[in-house]
């Protein structure tokens, strides 16, 4: 199975009570896109994924994740996360280029 994941950073926030996760826990069911864009448009690309997103509960997956996420955002790995960590596990994707 796919998994994407995304955390919830030390980044200012109004509150610590997000209303994007509380939208997770009512609602699950989410789409995610991706993009490149080049001035030279026959280099334009997307992807779009939808899937059932959660919020991580146990420290091996929480662990895994924030590596994932070490090796996309270095800054993670002298600064982790320390918010709640999203997993998304993807269903479906499409996409096109041009």
């Amino acid at each position: 199975a796919r998994v994407a994941y995304w955390a919830v950073d030390r980044k200012p926030k109004r509150s610590t009570d997000l209303q994007r996760i509380r939208n997770i826990e009512e609602n699950p069911a989410v789409e995610f896109v991706v993009d490149g864009y080049e001035e030279d448009w026959e280099r334009l690309w997307w992807v779009r994924c939808s899937g059932t997103a959660r919020v991580v509960d146990t420290d091996a997956e929480r662990r895994s994740a924030l590596h994932e996420l070490e090796e996309k955002y270095p800054q993670y790995a002298i600064d982790p996360p320390d918010g709640p960590v999203v997993a998304i596990d993807i269903e479906t994707c499409e996409g096109w280029e041009g």
